[in-house]
């Protein structure tokens, strides 16, 4: 399974910045959202050592209401094509309404049109299936294309996209033995229930920038002397300003002695470190020292004091760029533990639709 990094890394702005670079010898495969390089104006270059997906990102321009422009979307391709290893469609996004069915149908046919657009176009763009469309548009991909791409899935409750899911692979993905006939993506593939259940062949993920911006690392399980990645991992809250940190076994100063020891092995085995910080409350004027910095927003100041972080050993506990890294290391550890594509599917129930 490939892993495609999706979001973000720092500085707001799409393309090869300063701290996209740095993380580049740390990932071989990431995705960049077309509506975001065009909104930030961001830089298109590629070093030769990653490859590059190109998502239309027509899910963020519903989000903010507004559209794209297909013949944009594929003059920015050309332009750029020599940087681009593999690019999706322009999928059209069903939006609520009374009528949700013929919505999901109509989407379903407006993003079929859209991919006939792009071919007709020179092009030949990953063609994109979403949740809960009509299957006769899946079975059309299935029946023309060697690799598709499954979206919708993001904010769908994972109780819903496993059945679902179920089908799509036994019935019509995979053949009579199990195994896939062809290449599929999963888009926004965050949860890695999902992930590890289905023969992907490739995926994309936010998990690994969110998850350190929210203050937690992904460590995996322990057992028999062995880091344990077919299982679902622990989510581990280390951050020195989140929430969870007075709540029992929510943060690694809560957890058990034992518990602990398990997560710092695990930060220290792929070379970084916990981290240390202190705390000390200082007048709005205060000048911080070159070792701190505020933990409070001016907002939240009490008596016209404003919380200080004092950094005495700098970790991941302290510094979100360390989290970044360590949850990239974790999803390339994880890929190396996959089963080389293609690996048998076979449900443990009868596929049923809700």
């Amino acid at each position: 399974m490939i892993t495609f990094f999706a979001g973000v890394p720092g500085g707001g702005t799409s393309g090869w910045c300063r701290r996209e670079k740095e993380l580049t010898p740390m990932w071989h495969s990431r995705l960049w959202t077309y509506f975001w390089m065009t909104k930030d104006k961001g830089i298109m270059e590629k070093p030769k050592t990653v490859n590059l997906f190109l998502d239309s990102g027509a899910y963020s321009a519903l989000t903010q209401q507004t559209t794209i422009d297909i013949k944009d979307y594929i003059a920015f391709i050309k332009e750029h094509k020599k940087y681009i290893d593999l690019y999706a469609n322009l999928d059209v996004i069903a939006e609520a309404n009374n009528d949700p069915l013929k919505a999901k149908a109509d989407a379903a046919q407006a993003t079929l049109k859209n991919q006939k657009i792009m071919e007709k176009a020179g092009l030949n763009p990953l063609p994109v299936f979403h949740y809960g469309e009509p299957f006769d548009y899946l079975e059309k991909y299935l029946a023309k294309y060697p690799y598709i791409a499954i979206g919708g899935l993001v904010g769908v409750p994972t109780g819903l996209i496993c059945p679902w899911l179920d089908v799509v692979f036994s019935k019509y993905i995979c053949d009579s033995k199990g195994m896939p006939k062809v290449k599929v993506h999963g888009f926004g593939m965050t949860s890695l229930v999902l992930m590890l259940r289905y023969p992907w062949y490739s995926v994309d993920s936010t998990s690994w920038v969110v998850t350190g911006r929210m203050g937690s690392i992904y460590v995996p399980r322990f057992s028999n002397g062995k880091w344990i990645y077919d299982v679902n991992s622990h989510k581990i809250a280390v951050s020195t300003k989140n929430p969870n940190v007075t709540q029992s076994g929510k943060h690694i100063s809560t957890l058990s002695p034992a518990q602990r020891k398990v997560v710092v092995d695990y930060v220290e085995s792929k070379g970084y470190k916990i981290g240390k910080s202190s705390f000390h409350y200082e007048l709005e004027g205060y000048e911080l020292k070159p070792n701190e910095r505020w933990a409070e927003k001016k907002e939240e100041m009490t008596n016209g004091e404003r919380l200080v972080e004092v950094i005495e050993e700098e970790g991941v506990s302290n510094r979100y760029q360390l989290r970044d890294e360590l949850n990239i290391i974790y999803f390339n550890d994880l890929e190396k533990t996959m089963p080389q594509w293609p690996w048998k599917f076979k449900v443990t129930h009868s596929p049923k639709l809700f």
